[in-house]
Order: C-alpha cells, then sequence, then structure tokens
C-alpha cells in the first residue's frame, strides 16, 4: 500500500491554546502509525501567495489509517483547541 499524507498549513491565533493542541496530537497519532515528519516555520515563500506561518507534514502507512485517525474520538475531541489556536488548512495526499 502507499503512505498517505496530512500537510497542515497554519497561523496560530492564540499560542498558548495551540501549545495545548499541538501537545496532543502525538497520542493521537500512535494507533494509526502517524509520523509527524516535519513541524516548522515558513521561511520564504518562493512563488506564489502563501499567508500561513507555520506548517506540519505527518505520514501514514496508507490512506485507511490517515482516514481513522482524523475521524478517531481521540482526535475529534481536540479539535475544537485546533480550532480555537490557529487557522488551519489540512490537506490529505497519497503517494503517487
Amino acid at each position: 500500500m502507499k503512505a498517505a499524507y496530512v500537510i497542515g498549513n497554519i497561523t496560530i491565533v492564540d499560542n498558548a491554546i495551540w501549545l495545548e493542541y499541538k501537545s496532543k496530537v502525538p497520542a493521537t497519532l500512535i494507533p494509526w502509525g502517524g509520523e509527524i515528519l516535519l513541524r516548522g516555520n515558513t521561511l520564504k515563500v518562493l512563488a506564489g501567495e502563501y499567508q500561513h506561518t507555520d506548517n506540519v507534514v505527518i505520514r501514514f502507512p496508507n490512506v485507511k489509517a490517515l482516514n481513522s485517525w482524523f475521524s478517531s474520538p481521540a482526535y475529534q475531541a481536540i479539535v475544537p483547541l485546533r480550532d480555537q489556536g490557529a487557522k488551519v488548512d489540512l490537506i490529505s495526499y497519497q503517494e503517487g
């Protein structure tokens, strides 16, 4: 099976709430084999228009695991923190 990825483009609006959310995400990934590959700040927009300041890339073994993580009670329980702490665009991808 092909790996699947979540890429998050993030603009933090409340740092304290965002840090709480961010600290809880890793535990939600474990049952689904998810791994955070990158958490970082945008250095420079090389082409186009990009408004977010932070980014995350998470790898899953397959699309089923990714979707199961996203809809899991553990992850959904912290979504309100995500939504209060930042403006987030989450996009899923599969290896080509």
